[in-house]
């Protein structure tokens, strides 16, 4: 079975990860216009690199780990008989230190930096900041963090949407169903006659346009549609 996965905030916040934006509209006690933004970066580059340098600090503190739904989609990449496309919302690590292989990350990826000047993306794990210097051109006061911001084009969109249109299955976890482009994935696989199916702690603005939805922890809920599939 040719399977696309679609992982959201949810997965991410039973590790530890805090979630997009609380109920207070509020992102880890930041606006978003802040700190999320093109004209945010060009505004205050000192603030949104403190804001980023802290989230990268929390996620190599070594208290947040893969989850058992992390560690059950690596198990599911692993199998013969599925062939899996796993694309994240996610900036964090964590489908990868739980072991899948390939993940795309749409929104960027908090571990790496990517050079305004010459265009070069490379692994980042220290803070960043005006002084930071490029490894691939050697500028300075030239990085970012490697991160999608609102205004910006997602990555691999069109990858993305080859990949649904071949696919059986696609199946959304932990995901909100209000961001867009991603919340407009299970309407394309529906269009394309693709089965769908949705795995997340409460109903979403999206719930109704799946085949199937079922509620619960990610990392009880994950593990067991995997076993389904491979009958582990």
């Amino acid at each position: 079975m040719n399977i696309v996965v679609l992982t959201g905030a949810g997965i991410s916040a039973e590790s530890g990860v805090p979630t997009f934006r609380g109920a207070d509209g509020l992102w880890e006690g930041y606006r978003v216009e802040e700190v999320a933004t093109p004209e945010a970066f060009e505004a205050d580059p000192l603030l949104v690199h403190t804001f980023y340098n802290m989230r990268r600090a929390k996620l190599l503190d070594g208290t947040i780990h893969p989850n058992p739904a992390h560690l059950a989609l690596a198990r599911l990449a692993e199998s013969k008989e599925h062939e899996l496309f796993l694309v994240t919302q996610n900036i964090d690590d964590l489908h990868e230190r739980g072991g899948s292989p390939e993940v795309l990350h749409m929104h960027g990826e908090l571990l790496k930096a990517r050079c305004v000047d010459c265009g070069a993306v490379n692994p980042w794990r220290e803070e960043m900041g005006r002084s930071s210097v490029c490894r691939a051109c050697g500028h300075i006061d030239c990085l970012r963090p490697h991160v999608v911001w609102f205004g910006e084009m997602p990555i691999g969109l069109d990858e993305i949407g080859s990949a649904i249109s071949r696919a059986d299955l696609f199946v959304a976890i932990g995901t909100s169903g209000l961001v867009y482009p991603a919340a407009g994935f299970v309407s394309l696989a529906r269009q394309a006659g693709v089965r769908t199916l949705e795995l997340n702690l409460e109903a979403t603005a999206g719930s109704n346009v799946f085949h199937e939805s079922r509620r619960g922890r990610a990392g009880e809920l994950v593990p067991l549609w995997v076993g389904e599939l491979t009958g582990d």
